[in-house]
């Protein structure tokens, strides 16, 4: 549904995003990783339409991105980061202008994702919190049924019990065949609610791949309990390992090809207890930055 081959958008002050080759099938959800500047809200403008590609193309359910964006939004989600409403309008008011715009009848949708976010659309927009203001923006965008949705921050500003009412939602959609392409800094909410993810840096992608198999691809992390820990880390140190010592446990990170060095270095400890260190999506986010991964 989302096709993106060789896109590359190149700003004047060097930045931007250089050769990306991604698709997002019917029913999958990705998420798209990756700090302020790094070129998520660049491919994202350029999906949309907002701006031209220098190279290479983007399409969405078959349609050029940029020459077909009026027809493509009539069958397209959006939630952008940072939500600009109408001035002067309530709630009410502009949840009925984009009904009016979009030529929906049936306003039933609109009603099950107000009640599920708790939301009331009555009172001018101007006096809402960021929290409304992010539930309208997740209405607008989920109230016209689309098959394609593409969402920037969605749970910005939300509450805890809000934040999993949305996840709620996404897999719902996932279940309805939706196609989702979710850039976010929410790392559980990906990891909850994602086929696949994307990790862009510094305008390249860095790793594509299913979330188990790109947790799985990185480093382990061991957590060891002995009867020295000063030697431990001394050891670990020497043979190239990267150590920490946390609350009097070691933390020892080890790729695939060193566990055996690893375990036969255990031999030489006297080990109180040996644990695998759950890996997150985070950790294997933030070693591909610390490391420089390309």
């Amino acid at each position: 549904m989302i096709n993106v081959n060789n896109l590359t958008l190149k700003y004047r002050n060097g930045k931007g995003v250089f050769n990306l080759n991604f698709e997002v099938k019917q029913g999958e959800v990705i998420g798209y990783l990756g700090p302020n500047g790094a070129g998520k809200t660049t491919t994202i403008r350029a999906l949309l339409g907002f701006i031209k590609a220098d190279e290479g193309s983007a399409s969405i359910d078959g349609m050029d991105t940029f020459d077909d964006a009026p027809e493509i939004m009539k069958n397209l989600g959006y939630l952008p980061g940072e939500i600009t409403f109408l001035d002067g309008m309530t709630g009410e008011e502009y949840l009925n202008y984009l009904a009016e715009v979009r030529g929906i009848k049936d306003r039933t949708r609109e009603k099950e994702l107000i009640q599920m976010f708790e939301f009331s659309p009555k009172g001018s927009i101007k006096k809402y919190s960021k929290g409304m203001k992010q539930k309208l923006g997740i209405v607008a965008a989920f109230m016209h049924d689309p098959d394609v949705y593409i969402l920037d921050e969605p749970t910005s500003g939300l509450d805890p019990l809000m934040q999993n009412r949305f996840v709620e939602l996404i897999k719902s959609e996932k279940e309805r065949g939706k196609t989702i392409l979710m850039s976010s800094h929410m790392f559980e909410e990906v990891e909850r609610t994602c086929d696949h993810v994307l990790i862009i840096k510094d305008g390249h992608l860095v790793a594509h791949a299913d979330i188990e198999t790109l947790k799985n691809s990185q480093r382990k992390g061991y957590e060891l309990k002995t009867t020295n820990n000063t030697q431990a880390l001394e050891l670990f140190t020497e043979l190239g390992y990267e150590v920490d010592n946390v609350n009097d446990v070691v933390e020892v990170y080890v790729t695939g090809e060193q566990v055996d060095k690893f375990i036969k270095a255990c031999s030489m400890l006297h080990v109180i207890s040996l644990d695998i260190k759950a890996q997150t999506l985070e950790d294997v986010f933030m070693h591909y930055y610390a490391r420089g991964n390309k």
